[in-house]
């Protein structure tokens, strides 16, 4: 791969990278926000029990999108850590060795398997 291209696929690892922080930073701040200032209510105690659960349904909800994000983030880092480490191996499929391509790098920046490599994953955990 030329060093132009591994020049822009580092750009977008660093800007996916950043847009993740700042998103697990929003997380963060609603993760430690009070019962009482998530709602905007004087009382931190809900009056109708429906009330509780849809509270703790935002909770939740919050919390697996923090999660996948979390998970999408480390992507990220060990694609980062591909490209500062092994260079002249990134770009290639870690399952048979061929070329990713520019482009499916370019669309999906932390791939490590080329398009037949990950279609057969994706058979086999449906299977």
């Amino acid at each position: 791969m030329k060093k132009k291209e591994l020049a822009h696929l580092e750009k977008r690892l660093l800007e996916e990278r950043a847009r993740v922080m700042k998103e697990l930073g929003y997380y963060d701040e609603q993760f430690s926000g009070t019962l009482q200032a998530s709602d905007g209510d004087l009382s931190s105690y809900s009056f109708h029990m429906a009330d509780q659960g849809t509270d703790a349904m935002e909770r939740e909800k919050q919390f697996l999108f923090a999660s996948k994000e979390g998970r999408y983030l480390w992507h990220v880092n060990e694609a980062l850590r591909r490209l500062y480490f092994t260079p002249e191996k990134f770009g290639i499929c870690q399952e048979c060795g061929a070329d990713i391509g520019f482009e499916r790098l370019d669309a999906l920046p932390h791939a490590r398997l080329c398009i037949k490599c990950k279609a057969r994953e994706e058979d086999g955990k449906r299977a």
